[in-house]
């Protein structure tokens, strides 16, 4: 009787995650499709809730704020950016060539939903707390920390020499980065190799540096 009991508590357990993952995938796909047609700014919680057969209550489960339905969004693509690109670097590649891999898969995923996009990067900039803010920060950590890791290594190496810390580098090129690719998202053609190639001559920018004279320094 008791191996019966654990067996039918285990089914029920099962029946209740798979419920929970419906509920989930239900409202990603109801905020999703909303942002998409109506606008982040003019969609609510509620036509959420509605769209995806919850309770408001549900909906808050995942998001406390129609922001963080936003990230809820977001967050899976952009930890998925960095899973890939952490993939495809290489130790045999050029420091620029890997710096490159990782924020052209950025640039991919953004470019893949660019109303949704334009919506994330706006709101980004003070989402320090709610439901999905924790993870969005861990991503972005973790971008900072794949940039500066490869910067250390190239510094370590030799390959580059500098008098500023590998973190500060990576935080000038992460800059430019952000800034580059909401510039690149607000164009009429989203043209990969372009956006690309503008990110590229910037990075070098910092890279090469401007050989200043003393008077050019001078405060």
């Amino acid at each position: 009787m008791q191996r019966q009991g654990f067996g039918v508590s285990m089914k029920r357990e099962s029946v209740r995650e798979k419920n929970k993952e419906d509920k989930l995938l239900r409202i990603k796909k109801a905020a999703f499709d909303l942002f998409l047609s109506k606008g982040f700014d003019d969609t609510t919680t509620r036509e959420i809730a509605t769209a995806a057969g919850v309770g408001m209550g549900t909906v808050f489960v995942y998001g406390e704020t129609k922001r963080d339905l936003l990230f809820l969004i977001v967050n899976d693509g952009l930890e998925m950016c960095i899973a890939e690109a952490r993939a495809l670097i290489s130790p045999e590649k050029s420091l620029l060539a890997n710096l490159l891999i990782i924020l052209r898969r950025h640039y991919q995923y953004f470019a893949e939903n660019p109303v949704l996009s334009q919506a994330a990067l706006r709101e980004m900039y003070f989402y320090q707390s709610g439901t999905q803010a924790e993870r969005f920060n861990r991503t972005r950590h973790a971008l900072r920390h794949l940039l500066t890791d490869l910067i250390d290594e190239a510094l370590k190496a030799g390959v580059i020499s500098a008098s500023e810390t590998a973190e500060m580098i990576a935080q000038a090129i992460f800059a430019i980065y952000q800034v580059d690719l909401r510039i690149w998202l607000s164009g009429n053609e989203l043209n990969l190799e372009d956006g690309t190639e503008r990110l590229r001559r910037q990075i070098e920018i910092v890279m090469k540096g401007l050989a200043p004279q003393s008077s050019a320094l001078r405060l």
